[in-house]
């Protein structure tokens, strides 16, 4: 079975394949970001902030489609992709190559109460543009779920023509993610802690009990547990990463086995990533983390890449 390659893609140094102990850049000097399995094995991903691109496994990139607007993410449902953007749209993408705009999530109820995220930083005032953090889609393809930031998780049950709010907007989501096999089970990473759906993301529950610090900022789902990083706020000097089984109400556990008790920065947005067994995370130093026992032992293999923007196993 060929070695799983785990790309790191970045803010403006293009993307980092990793396989084994080989390291190779490709799209030196570009912006790659949202990195998502498209389920015919090969890769999707935003490229200089305007073009949706395909990788294949064999490392080689094709432009799917370029927009005016400023492209932060995306997700696949089959053979359509959608895209969301930096000012708070969402576009589709078909097969042939047409876009559209899906005007219907602008009139999603409580939009007019959005705002961007925003925090004062040696007097100023810094944070990303009120935009689509993150998008994912259950399983069967039946539920598209939206996660503003800041303005909670919209969800669409009719591809994307109609919208209604979900969770309450100041749980500050930065990251919402479906899980591969069961489309009931949802979770998000909002600053107000772990968020929790059992209803393909109708309803919300909000857990703490373990974390050190309610900020949470990344989450992935491995084949039986939740994984999550928490820290103080976004600028916090180092982090943690926790773990619970999906099925489980109890608190969550930071990881061991090698995984040390505090990373450098925090795990940011779409920095956690599993492929079966395999889970990696990097922290905002660009120190990666690998563990190939479902979290249970970790190894260290590459340390300082760069500033990370996403992460994905393939």
């Amino acid at each position: 079975m060929p070695t799983p390659s785990i790309l790191v893609a970045t803010w403006g140094n293009g993307l980092f394949s990793l396989t084994g102990k080989m390291v190779r850049q490709e799209l030196a000097g570009q912006s790659v970001s949202s990195l998502v399995a498209d389920g015919h094995g090969s890769v999707l991903a935003i490229v200089g902030g305007h073009s949706l691109c395909r990788r294949s496994s064999d490392g080689d990139w094709t432009e799917i489609a370029k927009s005016e607007f400023q492209l932060s993410c995306c997700v696949p449902i089959g053979n359509v992709v959608f895209v969301g953007t930096d000012d708070a749209r969402i576009l589709r993408f078909d097969p042939d190559g047409s876009q559209q705009w899906l005007t219907g999530f602008d009139a999603v109820a409580g939009r007019d109460k959005w705002y961007a995220g925003a925090a004062v930083v040696d007097g100023k005032l810094m944070g990303p543009p009120l935009g689509i953090r993150s998008m994912a889609a259950t399983c069967d393809g039946a539920v598209l779920l939206a996660n503003v930031h800041v303005g909670g998780v919209p969800r669409s049950t009719d591809a994307g023509l109609t919208w209604r709010p979900t969770i309450d907007i100041d749980s500050d989501v930065h990251q919402v993610c479906a899980h591969p096999t069961r489309p009931d089970i949802v979770i998000a990473a909002g600053a107000a802690g772990l968020c929790m759906s059992r209803d393909a993301g109708t309803t919300w529950t909000i857990e703490l009990q373990g974390l050190h610090a309610h900020y949470c900022s990344a989450v992935a789902f491995g084949r039986n547990d939740i994984f999550v990083a928490a820290s103080t706020d976004h600028f916090a000097t180092q982090g943690a990463v926790y773990r619970r089984p999906i099925d489980n109400n109890g608190p969550l556990q930071p990881l061991s086995g090698g995984m040390p008790e505090w990373i450098d920065g925090i795990a940011d947005s779409n920095c956690i990533a599993t492929r079966d067994s395999m889970v990696a995370v990097i922290d905002g130093s660009g120190r990666l983390y690998v563990s190939h026992d479902d979290g249970a032992s970790w190894s260290y293999p590459f340390d300082r890449l760069t500033v990370p923007s996403g992460l994905c196993i393939c």
